[in-house]
């Protein structure tokens, strides 16, 4: 690019960004002072000279190099081109997400919490605080990836996501599992928790313990989870701290006196959390020269690459391409495809003892990859299976017929796919005399039924009666 005298002369790359500044803007008033001069050439250049590597040191006496123009800069452009940099360090720090590190820089917890008491949108924070999420991508509720969880303002489904944070100059993996809050999807919280060595307990300043805050926390101490309670919207007119802090102690029984007070919404008391969960929750066990155990705490079908598996593992290590064996459904697939879950899907060459990701092995059959299955290496199999999850228990029953009777197969088929997604959904075939051939399908609870007949209706395309 040729430029003139009055024309275009400075060209600062940055993601991608070309920024052209014209001459007139950048000149330097002769009348000031050489020293400040000098100050302000030396601090732009500290900040340019990674950006322009051949180009020569700015000073109050040498010119520019012609080959990448950089010139004297004025205080504006100065602290502009500072925040560039700090851009692009926490841009960097979220990249750096995938390096590996030592085992015992792993942190592994959820957040627990009652309905509507701010677990999403703390996760947020931790994403955008973390550099996972960069702030031109973030929105509300990020972790929420159904429409109908934005439209109805709530966690249906649990989601996973690695962030990279730095602790006293040591990197950390931290892998957030995002959990719902209402009662009727707790076994989404049961299978999240057996992934996990700690989980933060989030409580409303304003409204205290409440129902799910008491079964979420008995389920982690289930699990021998290292519990950090959080007491968020401590900004709200009507937050009550000290009073919720005693609820706490007194209901639930935890030790208070490092509870930690933030406000998830104004990203206050964020930093705290990370370094809690970095010094609180301990490492997972260093089994990496066992034979491979992951555990399976979710699964959805891909229309395109059969069944998405996501796992912990537990013990040894998997690569791409291993040939891998489910031990209760007793088939074996070659993984295609591995990777964690940043959120989006980033694929990797090998996960160890401990991580938490994907994987995707051309799986055709829902029933090959359950919910709580055990993947093992075909040629060094492990010795016995991980315990798993219990069986959900159905509470609210409905029954599910075809207007005809040739879509019946469709039916079956679009149910266990549904299964595959939601393992708390229960289904056995049913006959009426006056219906013919359906099924009889279990819920955990009114809205969960709600939210399943929801999700059914866009993956079918029979006329039913419910």
């Amino acid at each position: 690019m040729k430029t003139s005298t009055t024309g275009l002369s400075l060209l600062l790359t940055q993601t991608k960004t070309v920024t052209l500044v014209s001459r007139k803007q950048l000149s330097i008033n002769k009348k000031t002072d050489n020293s400040k001069r000098a100050t302000h050439l030396s601090a732009i250049s500290s900040v340019l000279t990674p950006h322009f590597p051949n180009s020569s040191t700015l000073s109050c006496n040498n010119r520019p190099s012609t080959r990448h123009p950089i010139c004297t800069a004025s205080p504006p452009l100065l602290c502009r081109a500072q925040n560039l940099q700090s851009a692009a360090t926490a841009e960097e720090l979220g990249q750096d997400r995938l390096s590996k590190v030592p085992i015992a820089n792993i942190r592994n917890f959820c957040i627990i919490a009652h309905i509507d008491h701010g677990k999403s949108t703390l996760a947020d924070k931790l994403l955008q605080l973390t550099g996972t999420v960069q702030k031109r991508e973030m929105k509300d509720q990020f972790l929420d990836n159904m429409d109908l969880e934005r439209e109805r303002g709530i966690t249906i489904k649990l989601q996973a996501a690695r962030m990279r944070y730095v602790y006293e100059n040591q990197p950390y993996c931290l892998n957030l599992i995002d959990t719902p809050g209402h009662v009727d999807f707790s076994y989404e919280v049961s299978r999240s928790l057996a992934a996990c060595e700690g989980a933060l307990l989030v409580v409303d300043a304003s409204q205290g313990v409440e129902a799910q805050t008491l079964a979420n926390v008995f389920l982690a101490l289930e699990n021998d989870l290292e519990i950090i309670p959080v007491l968020n919207k401590i900004d709200l007119p009507g937050a009550e701290p000290d009073r919720v802090v005693q609820d706490i102690e007194e209901v639930i029984g935890l030790d208070c006196s490092n509870i930690i007070f933030c406000s998830a919404k104004e990203g206050t008391g964020i930093n705290e959390i990370l370094n809690a969960i970095v010094k609180r929750i301990p490492p997972p066990r260093d089994t990496a020269g066992m034979p491979l155990r992951a555990l399976i705490f979710d699964s959805y079908y891909d229309p395109y690459r059969g069944v998405i598996v996501y796992f912990r593992v537990m013990d040894g290590s998997i690569k791409k391409g291993d040939r891998i064996y489910f031990m209760a459904s007793k088939k074996d697939y070659f993984a295609d495809e591995i990777g964690v879950l940043s959120p989006n899907q980033l694929q990797v060459e090998e996960l160890y003892s401990g991580e938490v990701g994907y994987l995707s092995a051309s799986i055709r059959s829902v029933a090959d990859a359950r919910v709580g299955d055990t993947i093992t290496i075909y040629s060094r199999r492990a010795d016995n299976s991980l315990p798993g999850y219990k069986e959900a228990t159905p509470m609210v029953f409905c029954g599910l017929f075809p207007v005809e009777a040739d879509q019946f197969p469709e039916l079956r088929d679009a149910l266990a796919k549904l299964q595959l997604n939601d393992a708390a959904l229960k289904f056995e075939p049913e006959t009426s005399s006056a219906m013919g051939f359906g099924f009889r399908c279990g819920f955990l609870g009114l809205l969960h039924m709600e939210i399943v007949q929801v999700c059914f209706v866009g993956i079918v395309s029979a006329l039913l009666v419910i």
